[in-house]
């Protein structure tokens, strides 16, 4: 699976994030000027498919950050892959 960015949304990592309740990241719509804010697990699960990760690979990078989410990780990457799709922001 290759998830690219449309040109029109931008990845914006917010300084400070793991610091306090922050969103860990924003997905900027150029066009409409709308913003979604993603989590911890979202912002890694997208990097890692950004960088080329397979949808395998992307739960696998979950796990050895949160070894707790193990029996949930590969249903956890495909509801983000998912919700990010339906909204557009990643092709």
């Amino acid at each position: 699976m290759t998830v690219r960015l449309p040109e029109h949304v931008t990845l914006v990592p917010v300084p400070g994030s793991e610091e306090g309740d922050r969103p860990a990241a924003v997905l900027l719509d150029g066009r409409t000027g709308d913003y979604w804010q993603l989590n911890a697990t979202a912002h890694l699960v997208l990097s890692a498919l950004l960088d080329g990760a397979s949808s395998g690979e992307a739960a696998r990078a979950l796990v050895d950050a949160h070894p707790e989410a193990a029996g949930r990780a590969q249903a956890d990457v495909d509801e983000i892959v998912a919700g990010l799709t339906t909204a557009g922001l990643i092709e």
